[in-house]
C-alpha cells in the first residue's frame, strides 16, 4: 500500500474540463496522485475516462484547469506551460503510456529488443552491447524469454505484446505510467498474469500508475484509490476497498451491484 512519505503529490489535477463541440466530455475533474500510488479511473463507456487520461498525459489540452507534475529538482509544474520539447522529454523519461491495443504502443515491424532499446536510444544511449543486455534483462522481467529478443511483436501473442509494451515503457525507470484498459481483450488467465506482474512492478519500482478500466476486479486488485466517472464528472473517489465495499453515490452503487453480485 502506498504511503505519502512525500509532502508533495507527484501529479495534481485541478478542475480539468474538456468539451468537443456541444458535448461536455470532462467536467471539473480534480485529484492528487502520490509517488508509488496506483489510481484506477472507472466508469462505463462514454463516462470520460479516456478523455481524462489524455488530458493528464499531455495528449489533449484541456479547455480549463491545470495539470501539474512534480518535475525532478524543480517541483510541481503545469505541464501545459511547458514547451513541446519539455513535454516530449517527460514522455520519454519520467512518464510511460501503455495503450489498450499493444500495436498502438509498439513498432510491430522491428524486434522486441529494438522496441525496448528505442527509448534508451532516444536519451542518447548508443552502446549496442549495453542496449541489448538491458533489453534482454527487461524481457526477462516481464516474463518474456530473452531468446525472443530478435523476434518482432507480430510473432507474439496478445499477452506477450502487452508485456513487451510495458517493458518498453519501464526501461527508462519512469515515475508515472498511464494505462488505458491494459487488460482488455486478454483472456482471464493472461489477465491474471499481467495484473500480478503490474503489482510486482509497482511495488519494486515505487511506480505511480493511473489506470483506466471498466473492470472493477482489475481496480480492486491493483489500485490503492479509485475515482468513479459518470457523464464526464468524477462522482465519487476514495480508497478502493472502502469504495467498492461501501459505495456512497447512487451511480457507484449501481456500478458495484451490477458487477460484484455473488
Amino acid at each position: 500500500m502506498s504511503t505519502h512519505a512525500s509532502s508533495t503529490p507527484l501529479l495534481r489535477v485541478h478542475s480539468v474540463s474538456k468539451s468537443y463541440g456541444h458535448h461536455v466530455a470532462l467536467q471539473s475533474a480534480s485529484f492528487d496522485l502520490w509517488p508509488g500510488e496506483v489510481l484506477a479511473v472507472v466508469g462505463e463507456s462514454g463516462s470520460g475516462k479516456t478523455t481524462l487520461l489524455n488530458t493528464i498525459a499531455a495528449r489533449s489540452r484541456p479547455d480549463q484547469g491545470r495539470v501539474e507534475f512534480a518535475v525532478r529538482d524543480v517541483g510541481l509544474q503545469d505541464i501545459y506551460a511547458m514547451s513541446q520539447a519539455q513535454q516530449r522529454l517527460l514522455a520519454r523519461t519520467d512518464w510511460g503510456f501503455v495503450h489498450q491495443n499493444p500495436a498502438d504502443g509498439l513498432r510491430m515491424d522491428v524486434s522486441a529488443g529494438a522496441n525496448v532499446g528505442e527509448r534508451l536510444m532516444g536519451l542518447g544511449h548508443r552502446h549496442y552491447g549495453k542496449l541489448r543486455a538491458t533489453a534482454a534483462d527487461w524481457l526477462e522481467r516481464v516474463e518474456i524469454d530473452a531468446n525472443r529478443i530478435d523476434d518482432t511483436p507480430q510473432m507474439f501473442s496478445g499477452g506477450m505484446r502487452q508485456r513487451l509494451q510495458i517493458a518498453r515503457n519501464l526501461v527508462t525507470q519512469p515515475r508515472l505510467v498511464f494505462m488505458d484498459e491494459p487488460t482488455s481483450g486478454l483472456d482471464v488467465s493472461v489477465q491474471a498474469r499481467l495484473l500480478d506482474l503490474l503489482r510486482q512492478l509497482n511495488r519494486h519500482m515505487q511506480l505511480a500508475v493511473v489506470i483506466v478500466t471498466h473492470d472493477l476486479a482489475v481496480a480492486r486488485l491493483l489500485a490503492h484509490r479509485m475515482v468513479v466517472m459518470h457523464r464526464g464528472s468524477v462522482v465519487e473517489s476514495g480508497l478502493t476497498d472502502q469504495l467498492l465495499d461501501d459505495p456512497q453515490h447512487p451511480y457507484t452503487q449501481l456500478l458495484v451491484s451490477s458487477v460484484l453480485q455473488p
